[in-house]
């Protein structure tokens, strides 16, 4: 049975679901940065994935880092799976901005984490799900 990783949890916001994947806006409110979790168990890497869930990550991912870009307006989308800290398969989704506290770093350590204010996060979590709208994804 899938399970949420603990770290990914206390890090991140459930926002809804896909087909697939959990779909978690970071907590971290120097950038929007969502994360996909395949809601499959014991799944690593994208290759221990079965060829349909890869193409249904894959359809998911792009149509996050699509609605990203537009919503955000992002000058660069950053997806990357790298697991580092985290075993459990995820793809961050990070929108980017030359003026963004980081860049043109990774976004990883370079500055401290800034929380949402309540305000804040039920604002981004509206824009989010509501320009999800129709795309087989459910809010949470």
């Amino acid at each position: 049975m899938f399970e949420l990783h603990s770290r990914l949890a206390e890090d991140s916001v459930v926002v809804g679901r896909f087909p697939l994947s959990l779909l978690l806006l970071s907590k971290d409110a120097n950038y929007p940065w969502c994360i996909l979790v395949p809601q499959r168990e014991d799944v690593f890497e994208i290759h221990h994935l079965g060829e349909e869930d890869q193409r249904q990550l894959m359809t998911e991912s792009c149509c996050l880092a699509e609605m990203m870009a537009s919503v955000f307006d992002a000058h660069k989308m950053n997806v990357a799976a790298l697991g580092n800290r985290v075993k459990q398969l995820h793809l961050h989704h990070i929108a980017r901005f030359e003026h963004d506290p980081a860049w043109p770093k990774p976004v990883w350590d370079v500055v401290p984490v800034v929380d949402y204010t309540p305000e804040q996060l039920e604002d981004r979590l509206a824009h989010i799900r509501s320009a999800l709208v129709g795309e087989e994804f459910e809010s949470l």
